[in-house]
């Protein structure tokens, strides 16, 4: 009789057993539904004293922008928050092995965890679902697009590597209530970002360093800070800024091989200038204006942009130079014609003289070779006009010249004849 009773309390058992295998039996048991206040209300402690410890596990996958014009940092991140729950316990053995079930978010109590940086509310839509387990352990998984604030170093842009921020704190709860504390150190976010690392654009992912600021007074608030570290790829800025700077700096140079007397240099030089300002808005549209200190690629552009001004006044100031000279030597040039043309007319006055003294000699001592002075007079009247035409064209006074000195030696033959030929009669 007895152990027909204990057969049936086993049969009873078993058939118990195998009812509660379902996900709603263990909520059953829980009593969780969706109007119970006791979970969703207040923090899930039986004693008030009793902080409730937080952990907290960030990974990186994606570096999607980051705006050094306005200082932003915007990466895509996967945050794991755990907590216990005190109300929560159950007996795996009792409903089949279920060790965890999935509700939604909006029955238990989370932590009111924020990102200090974080300038814009998150695009991405939070999980709808949360997981407990057997021990009263609740697990949120959420991603995030999280747009915050970073402080940037650009002294050493584009070869620079910056170092942004996630503070992870309680908004409203102090450390008497929540401790905060990192399931990860920075070796293991490190390395399991890296893996699940989808696309990082222009910015190469160092590492990932987890420093916990664990407050010492009780009415403070922990803080878990993220700083994530990461590189620039430069090559991109190299070949579309760094090398047409120098490429316009080489064309400068190449300039002073074209000849000073156009005004082609001086138009080229001013449009290689015009290209480096170019160059520095399109800077100025990426740099922020906000840094302390001028990046050396501002300088390296002020640098050239320097050297190109100074060989630009350069050409200005040669130019004006050989203007100058041109104009002293055309005044110079003026000068000494007038001055030609003075000793041209005294030397056809002289000559003029000559050749009527000459004449008139010629009339005087030549009347026995039956020559008469009007068959004379048209050597002073052809030495006459040969002076007149000398005067109008001073073009020609060489060629003059050399015919007035052949005709005094003509006239001085014929008066040493008539001489002889009078000391002979």
């Amino acid at each position: 009789m007895l152990s027909g009773v204990v057969l049936l309390l086993l049969l009873t058992d078993v058939v118990n057993t195998e009812g509660n295998c379902s996900y709603q039996d263990v909520l059953n048991h829980l009593n969780l539904k969706k109007d119970n206040e006791l979970f969703s209300m207040t923090r899930p402690v039986k004693n008030f004293r009793t902080p409730t410890r937080v952990s907290l596990e960030v990974l990186l996958y994606a570096i999607l922008d980051v705006v050094e014009k306005d200082q932003k940092f915007i990466p895509y991140v996967w945050t794991v928050t755990r907590w216990n729950n005190e109300y929560i316990s159950w007996d795996p053995a009792q409903f089949c092995g279920i060790n965890n079930v999935s509700l939604p978010t909006e029955v238990l109590w989370k932590p009111d965890l924020t990102i200090e940086e974080m300038t814009e509310k998150d695009k991405a839509p939070p999980s709808p679902y949360l997981t407990i387990n057997n021990k009263g352990v609740v697990e949120v998984q959420n991603d995030q697009v999280l747009v915050s604030t970073c402080r940037m170093h650009i002294y050493k842009f584009p070869f620079d590597t910056q170092s942004c921020n996630l503070s992870f704190k309680s908004v409203i709860h102090a450390a008497k209530d929540i401790r905060l504390q990192a399931s990860d150190n920075s070796s293991e976010a490190t390395e399991w970002s890296r893996e699940v690392m989808r696309t990082q654009y222009e910015w190469l992912f160092i590492n990932m360093k987890v420093t916990a600021r664990n407050a010492t007074d009780l009415e403070d608030q922990d803080i878990i800070v993220y700083t994530i570290n990461m590189k620039r790829r430069s090559i991109l800025y190299i070949v579309n800024f760094l090398l047409p700077v120098l490429f316009f700096l080489g064309l400068d140079l190449a300039s002073f091989l074209i000849s000073d007397s156009g005004g082609e240099k001086l138009s080229f030089k001013v449009t290689v200038l015009l290209a480096i300002t170019v160059l520095q808005l399109i800077l100025n549209e990426i740099l922020p204006a906000s840094s302390n200190r001028i990046p050396l690629i501002a300088v390296y552009c002020i640098g050239i942009f320097g050297l190109m001004l100074l060989s630009l006044l350069e050409t200005i100031f040669v130019m004006y130079l050989m203007e100058r000279d041109s104009q002293d030597n055309e005044a110079n040039g003026d000068q000494s014609g007038i001055e030609d043309c003075n000793r041209q007319d005294k030397a056809l006055n002289n000559s003029d003289r000559e050749v009527n003294k000459w004449t008139r000699c010629a009339c005087i001592y030549d009347v026995t070779t039956g020559e008469t002075p009007a068959e004379q007079l048209p050597v002073a009247k052809e030495g006459s006009s040969s002076s007149t035409k000398l005067n109008e064209e001073y073009q020609t006074l060489d060629k003059l010249s050399h015919e007035l000195r052949e005709m005094e030696k003509t006239l001085s033959q014929l008066l040493i004849n008539s001489k002889a030929e009078y000391v002979a009669g």
